[in-house]
């Protein structure tokens, strides 16, 4: 995007003089000396992203190093905001009106001149403390090598917590939810825990399961909840979830011409699940007083059917108010094995290579150990482990935060999702910051994002390889490190949508 900006902003400027007729000497000469500078800036950020590139790939980097790359990183953010901005005044209107606002174009040298003198003063930093060293531009192989391996990898995104240390916990939990009792009012089953245990994914496998729910219940649906639902939106998904879209219609229909009510929705809602058997997830509740309105406005009161709902929530105390306690099932860790089995499966590692390898035994179980079995830690440590050496191992060890063994708190996984971050390559490290943009639970589509990724020009194409698919790559290395988590896979295993971890609040 930054290419195609500075090439539109040389082509008008060169369109603009051309036709400025009117134009005074000392005009000419403003938006000759605008259009030399924007040519300056646009060489010296190309520059700046090749460097920043070749900075980022360097295993070892000093201190000045880093506060100079910090510098050069925040200085071409500011010419890429000044470059949007200049292509915004200059195509908003006729160029010839624009050419008669001599303070707008005053106002936009002055800030192109102050650029550029920022961009010398940058350079003289650079000759003081002589900071780019040959190191660091023969690492830009390194990034390139890199890419090439998230190519080869990311064919597989089925997720590997879904296939270790989760079938026990599985059964125990369709266990309580007791499938043979057809009467009576809806069960309630609270699944606790602290974040990163796995329960939405040990959730989504009971939900999924074929024998013990899809055999059993006729009408399902998967409600994520959060910390800010929309009623309205929560109550058409649920309609259209058990019904279809024909049913959602038809209710939209009836209210036509006036404004969508919650009442009139989930009246729609629970007379059509009156007489029928239903299953219900509702992922991540934060609140009581959310579950209140649920139970008032989603679930029909005297259904007896003997329907089931299954609530996941990081707070225990939470779980005991929605049911009895013998209805809450305590996620715990995995086991060693299990743990060891998933870091090793994320990590690209087979449990033979640690039967050869001493050193490589010591630090997974080192690394298991630090983790403190949750499987989220896991996923996240081994897709930083799969892109390093195994001599590299121990230097990610060093720097997990060491509260994890010892109280794997909601901060401490903080930290963890952090240092999984500043591993990423500079390639994807735009791609995965755009995703702020997008609500807290919100699910994303692949191809949505994906077309955003390359209008923001964070893409960066390569030959032979179709844009779409080198942002599709971006995606799914973003998948495999942990990073961001799937949402929809089709039956083919490839991710069609996603979530981002949530870790915006502490409960």
């Amino acid at each position: 995007m930054v290419e195609m900006v500075l090439s539109m902003a040389r082509s008008m400027l060169g369109g603009a003089i051309s036709t400025a007729a009117s134009a005074t000497a000392a005009e000419m000469s403003l938006l000759m000396g605008v259009r030399k500078d924007i040519w300056f800036i646009k060489d010296e950020l190309e520059t700046m992203q090749a460097f920043l590139a070749a900075a980022e790939a360097m295993k070892e980097k000093d201190m000045l190093l880093k506060v100079w790359a910090k510098q050069v990183r925040d200085l071409s953010y500011n010419i890429e905001d000044c470059l949007g901005e200049f292509m915004v005044h200059v195509a908003s209107q006729s160029l010839s009106r624009k050419l008669m606002k001599l303070k707008d174009r005053h106002r936009m040298a002055v800030q192109i001149r102050d650029l550029k003198s920022r961009v010398e003063e940058v350079s003289s930093r650079n000759t003081r403390y002589n900071l780019i060293t040959t190191k660091a531009s023969n690492n830009v192989d390194e990034v390139k090598s890199n890419m090439e391996d998230v190519r080869k990898h990311s064919g597989s995104n089925i997720d590997e917590a879904e296939l270790v240390g989760f079938d026990k916990p599985k059964k125990e939990l369709i266990n309580l939810l007791d499938l043979n009792t057809e009467v009576g009012l809806a069960n309630v089953i609270c699944v606790a825990g602290m974040g990163g245990l796995g329960k939405t994914t040990l959730a989504r496998k009971t939900y999924e399961s074929k024998e013990d729910i899809v055999k059993n219940f006729s009408y399902r649906a998967w409600i994520t909840v959060s910390q800010s639902f929309s009623k309205i939106e929560m109550l058409k998904d649920m309609i259209q979830q058990f019904f279809g879209r024909n049913s959602l219609d038809k209710c939209l229909n009836g209210v036509e011409g006036k404004r969508v009510r919650v009442e009139d929705l989930s009246k729609h809602l629970t007379d059509e699940l009156e007489d029928k058997r239903y299953f219900i997830i509702l992922d991540d509740l934060w609140n009581i007083q959310d579950w209140e309105w649920i139970e008032d406005f989603a679930i029909p009161s005297s259904n007896q059917k003997g329907s089931r709902v299954i609530v996941t929530t990081r707070d225990v105390g939470l779980a005991n108010q929605i049911t009895v306690k013998n209805f809450v099932y305590h996620l715990k860790p995995l086991d060693s094995l299990d743990a060891t089995e998933l870091l090793l499966r994320k990590s690209r590692k087979r449990p033979e290579d640690m039967e050869k390898d001493e050193n490589l035994k010591k630090t997974v179980e080192q690394l298991v150990k630090k983790c403190g079995c949750l499987p989220l830690a896991l996923l996240t440590v081994g897709g930083i482990l799969a892109t390093k050496k195994i001599a590299e191992w121990a230097q990610v060890y060093n720097q997990l935060p060491s509260e994890m063994e010892t109280n794997p708190s909601l901060e401490a996984m903080r930290s963890m999702v952090t240092l999984s971050y500043n591993y990423l390559p500079s390639y994807l490290k735009s791609c995965f910051l755009y995703l702020s943009i997008f609500p807290e639970d919100y699910e994303i589509q692949m191809r949505r994002l994906v077309e955003r990724w390359i209008a923001e020009g964070f893409v960066k194409a390569r030959t032979g390889v179709n844009i779409e698919d080198v942002g599709k790559d971006y995606f799914n290395e973003l998948i495999n490190r942990s990073i961001i988590q799937p949402a929809r896979v089709n039956i083919e295993g490839v991710v069609k949508s996603c979530r981002v971890h949530g870790y915006n609040s502490q409960k």
